[in-house]
């Protein structure tokens, strides 16, 4: 009996269950050095080749401010141009919702996110967009967001000191049901608004404002799409002070003609 037990425990019987795989060699302590995982450097950035004239011209460096794309009215296509000029942009998550639709198997269900984006110094954008995955829509509303980047005209209410703190004159933007209008402020006022348009306002770089608004304005994507409107119309007119002849520039898809017949196409 002893003799069986000796040869069941050498064996790895019954007795001996945590020996199993003891005859096996190595084959049980690894695999050895794998390869790269498959979509390992997938999210690596690559780097930028633009599709557009307008790209391949910012990324030669014949473009050297976003100012001169929106004196021309340029049409921005790229994400990508975006980041060259404004690196300090920031984004917010305002908000993420379900939304569903009726189909003939059910309700399908969406994520909608909706994204403000600014550096604090001027520029704001916004942007919305449904997607199957919370994170793909959060992903698309930023990139919406960047490429609806607007200039926002900051002034002052009073007089002339210091820098700009609130925007030139009363401005007023609707959408649906929402009307929204900014009234400028003494210094020191700050943002007098709900939370959500206050945020946007902040990273427009405004710091003293009133707001009235009226209409369904717990409709939180039309109340800050009345906002965007609001800000965006800074730069809609001309005021007096602006009234100075200037020359008229020749655009720089124009200017840089032979550059960009000479560059690669892609």
């Amino acid at each position: 009996m002893a003799d069986a037990a000796r040869g069941g425990a050498a064996r790895g019987g019954f007795g001996s269950r945590g020996d199993r795989g003891g005859d096996r060699g190595d084959r049980g302590r690894g695999r050895g050095r794998r390869g790269p995982r498959r979509g390992a450097n997938k999210n690596e950035e690559k780097e930028w080749q633009p599709v557009t004239k307008l790209g391949r011209l910012v990324k030669e460096g014949k473009i050297k401010s976003m100012e001169e794309i929106y004196l021309h009215s340029l049409p921005i296509k790229e994400y990508q141009i975006v980041d060259f000029f404004l690196p300090k942009l920031k984004d917010e998550v305002m908000k993420i919702k379900p939304v569903q639709k009726q189909t003939r198997a059910g309700q399908r269900t969406r994520f909608k996110a909706i994204v403000v984006i600014g550096d604090s110094e001027g520029h704001v954008g916004l942007g919305i967009k449904t997607s199957k995955e919370v994170a793909t829509a959060i992903r698309a509303a930023i990139i919406i967001a960047k490429l609806s980047v607007l200039p926002i005209r900051r002034g002052y209410w009073g007089t002339n000191l210091g820098l700009p703190h609130s925007l030139p004159t009363k401005e007023s933007g609707k959408c649906g049901s929402v009307s929204v209008r900014l009234i400028p402020a003494p210094r020191g006022t700050g943002l007098v608004a709900s939370p959500a348009v206050k945020r946007l306002l902040q990273l427009a770089g405004v710091d003293d404002i009133y707001t009235s608004s009226s209409g369904s304005t717990k409709t939180l994507e039309n109340t800050l799409k009345a906002t965007f409107v609001a800000v965006g119309n800074t730069y809609g007119y001309l005021t007096p002070n602006l009234w100075k002849e200037t020359k008229l520039i020749r655009s720089p898809l124009e200017e840089f003609g032979d550059v960009l017949r000479a560059g690669k196409k892609y």
